[in-house]
């Protein structure tokens, strides 16, 4: 029963932070992030202010709350990459599953999203900030798999090559969700893109060794 009721709390937890953040974000859309304020998305989601500030103690991450997900892909790509399969391979693998799902992680989150954060110097500024973060998620799983023999800046080196190159795919998404293109046009414009823009690290990142 302790384990069942656990589960049912975490549950309702699940619930109204999903709650919070879907009304957040509704009203950011219609009225601005920055216009927006905490005291409107509490009323909106039928809790209280101090409810909203708990679950969200910055606001910016109830339009981006899927902010821990975003900076974990690329090191989690990395660490659980095959035997003998480069960063690079496992990256670009991964990057192309993502644009076949037209995953809103990549940067498929409709016109309305993007334009949100298009927007909100807040929001733009946030997103930078995430960005950062996966590169150093990223350089710490690399480091975590360099040889002992590696530079010491191998890793940061390779990770702030590879977090660039999805930093411009996903830019590249979002210039194109705002020029009104469909996702399914997005993702055949973006898949040969991405191909030549990972072929472009090859040959410093793909063949020198497994780790890299």
């Amino acid at each position: 029963m302790g384990t069942e009721s656990m589960g049912l709390r975490e549950s309702k937890k699940q619930e109204t932070r999903r709650l919070i953040s879907d009304h957040a974000t509704r009203l950011f859309i219609e009225q601005g992030f920055e216009q927006t304020t905490i005291a409107e998305i509490a009323t909106a989601a039928r809790v209280a202010k101090k409810t909203v500030t708990n679950y969200f103690p910055r606001k910016e991450d109830m339009a981006l709350d899927h902010h821990e997900e975003f900076t974990a892909t690329l090191a989690r790509a990395v660490a659980g990459r095959a035997a003998g399969e480069s960063a690079l391979a496992a990256l670009r693998r991964e990057f192309a599953a993502a644009v076949g799902r037209c995953d809103p992680v990549a940067g498929f989150a409709g016109p309305e999203f993007a334009r949100m954060i298009a927007d909100s110097p807040t929001l733009t500024t946030r997103l930078r900030e995430l960005h950062d973060r996966r590169e150093e998620a990223l350089a710490e799983a690399l480091a975590a798999a360099a040889p002992a023999d590696s530079p010491a800046i191998a890793p940061r080196a390779a990770a702030a090559l590879l977090g660039a190159a999805h930093r411009l795919l996903f830019q590249r998404i979002q210039e194109l969700t705002l020029a009104g293109e469909p996702n399914d046009r997005i993702a055949a414009t973006v898949a040969p893109e991405a191909t030549y823009t990972f072929d472009l690290l090859e040959a410093g990142l793909g063949v020198r060794d497994s780790n890299s």
